[in-house]
């Protein structure tokens, strides 16, 4: 009963304009690294595909994303509307992470998103392939939390 009182804005349907501000802030919550805070957002339900795991519920996303943060350290993301209509999104994104080796990674990858009246995601579906880079080939160099504003867009890099 709690979680249809409470709202996600922007909500459904989506236009251009509330699609990107959803992406955006899907991205500062990822980027917050806060996993039950970043649980919020989805439906109590919520079904999700994560690469080659299938998660349903938020006690299992916010455990999903414990491990993650875990071992994906110093975790830095760009995500960019690539369609929408209604209640769906899909987005591209990249991001920037080392393991406890100090070996970087870039994650690529794109998602389709599926969200219920109160905009929280019911349905998360990623696709992510990851690439070793050297320290000197990152190009996310942000202090860690939230992308800044000015910094350049996910289509800017070329991937």
């Amino acid at each position: 009963m709690a979680e249809a009182m409470s709202t996600r804005p922007p909500l459904p349907p989506f236009t251009k304009e509330t699609a990107i501000q959803k992406v955006r802030a899907a991205e500062d919550g990822w980027n917050s690294r806060h996993p039950q805070q970043v649980s919020l957002a989805y439906s109590e339900d919520s079904r999700w595909r994560n690469r080659s795991e299938f998660l349903v519920g938020r006690e299992q996303i916010a455990a999903f994303l414990q491990r993650k943060w875990e071992n994906e350290l110093d975790y830095r993301l760009i995500k960019e509307l690539w369609a929408f209509d209604g209640h769906r999104i899909a987005v591209r994104f990249a991001y920037e992470w080392h393991d406890h080796r100090g070996q970087w990674f870039r994650s690529y990858g794109n998602e389709n998103w599926e969200f219920n009246e109160s905009g929280l995601m019911t349905v998360r579906h990623a696709s992510i392939n990851d690439l070793t880079i050297a320290d000197a080939e990152r190009r996310f160099h942000w202090p860690l939390g939230r992308r800044p504003d000015d910094y350049p867009p996910l289509s800017s890099f070329g991937f």
